[in-house]
């Protein structure tokens, strides 16, 4: 077993629940909060959603593409892709639901943190 291997089941794990989770709260969202909130808390709840969606599917991709990978930097985008979850749909999720919006300065930060996974896959990519 190559150094950092033990990391990828962990890695599917988290990414498989972060989907379904994902999955989970965009049909709450559907569904649940289409009558109470209005149409823009509702966008802003589904852009939370879909970002979710496709940085936890990004999780699933640095466990397949572990192999081909630097594992010190695909550990790192893969825990910037889980901040960037947390900090940025987390964000979007409370302020669609009534949060103060102050706490939207925090979406960025979960931005940023989503750049830096991305980032972080191409140096684990150039660097295997």
């Amino acid at each position: 077993m190559g150094a950092g291997e033990p990391l990828i089941r962990p890695l599917i794990v988290i990414g498989a629940l972060l989907a379904g989770v994902a999955v989970v709260l965009g049909a709450f969202g559907a569904h649940a909060l289409q009558e109470r909130l209005s149409a823009s808390a509702l966008a802003t709840w589904h852009t939370g959603v879909q970002y979710h969606f496709i940085h936890a599917l990004a999780l699933l991709l640095v466990a397949a593409l572990w192999s081909h990978l630097a594992p010190g930097w695909a550990s790192a985008s893969a825990v910037a892709f889980v901040i960037g979850i947390v900090l940025f749909s987390g964000s979007l999720y409370a302020l669609g639901l009534g949060a103060p919006r102050v706490l939207g300065a925090i979406a960025p930060l979960g931005g940023t943190a989503f750049i830096l996974g991305w980032v972080g896959l191409a140096i684990a990519a150039w660097r295997a």
